[in-house]
């Protein structure tokens, strides 16, 4: 590819992931004698697949393995991703060239009424697409209503205000990106509703051996979110859970540390295991601190925790 070449960026059609989309475009076009750049749609198994509940359908990568399909194809050149999809082991041949620097990584409530989560009244219908949100919320409040919530994010906040639900959870990120902060009745805290791994992060894929588009991409990577992600990435590889398990983790810079929070919840909410750590804020240190806490929280009971969900049951996680 030359340089005058445009570069091809895949992403989904939905409104976030045009935002983040074109977010990236804006980026590069920002450095000095940019290539032209083209936005290709891409439509995925995660948007074809809307009738049913995501993590009750088996495999990964819902939202991206289509997208990197297109660029090991060369049909695009540069994958835009909501991190948080994108499988711990990428397709070979194809690499992170940058994480971009990350938007607030918590989840927020959003509730028709104005109520705070305590506020809800029992048997308060509460909207969430995500199996992690589930389990949490059932930890925290057993008596209110856990209904599937899919859509786009302003289709979800339409759906509300509609009267289907009560409230809704939703991710942070996703509502500032499109202007929707307004909407937010409370975000939940960390402790009780650890995020997604990487919630809030963007990733941006080239293939490995593409040097024009890394050019252009790597001036993009941001260093705390690459290090936050990493330890966060390596801890959930690990763990070995995917996205149909329901844990939470979140890397902070504390000063010069890294610190980890991670947790893991029975479906039913009948319990939660919690680990965390820190080690001085170095790269090198991002993937080990992740690995060791996965050691642990293993080592606590999540293993049979974690196989009593993918069996479509719960189990109290205690060894």
């Amino acid at each position: 590819m030359t340089h005058a070449s445009a570069l091809r960026i895949g992403t989904r059609a939905s409104a976030l992931a045009l935002w983040q989309a074109r977010h990236v475009a804006a980026l590069i076009a920002r450095q000095s004698d940019a290539p032209r750049v083209e936005l290709v749609h891409i439509s995925t198994e995660g948007d074809e697949r809307n009738d049913v509940p995501l993590w009750t359908v088996g495999g990964r990568a819902f939202f991206t393995k289509e997208i990197d399909r297109a660029l090991l194809a060369r049909e695009i050149d540069v994958a835009v991703h909501s991190l948080k999809d994108l499988a711990t082991l990428l397709e070979p041949g194809t690499e992170l060239a940058a994480v971009l620097a990350r938007e607030d990584p918590r989840d927020a409530l959003v509730s028709r009424g104005g109520e705070l989560l305590h506020e809800l009244p029992p048997d308060a219908r509460v909207g969430t697409s995500s199996l992690r949100r589930r389990a949490f919320l059932a930890h925290a409040r057993t008596d209110v209503v856990v209904l599937e919530l899919r859509g786009n994010v302003p289709t979800r906040i339409e759906r509300l205000q509609s009267g289907a639900y009560d409230a809704v959870i939703l991710a942070t990120a996703g509502l500032k990106r499109l202007g929707l902060e307004g909407q937010i009745t409370c975000h939940l805290p960390v402790n009780e509703f650890p995020p997604a791994v990487s919630q809030g992060a963007i990733g941006v894929c080239v293939r490995a051996d593409d040097q024009h588009a890394q050019r252009w991409v790597a001036a993009l990577d941001d260093p705390d979110a690459r290090l936050t992600t990493t330890a966060e990435r390596a801890l959930l590889a690990s763990v070995e859970a995917g996205c149909q398990v329901p844990l939470g983790a979140l890397a902070t810079l504390v000063a010069e540390d890294l610190h980890l929070y991670v947790a893991v919840c029975a479906l039913d909410g009948s319990s939660m295991l919690t680990v965390e750590g820190a080690v001085p804020a170095l790269p090198t240190n991002a993937a080990r601190l992740g690995e060791r806490l996965a050691h642990e929280l293993l080592a606590k009971g999540a293993r049979r925790l974690i196989a009593a969900v993918r069996a479509g049951g719960s189990a109290v996680a205690a060894p």
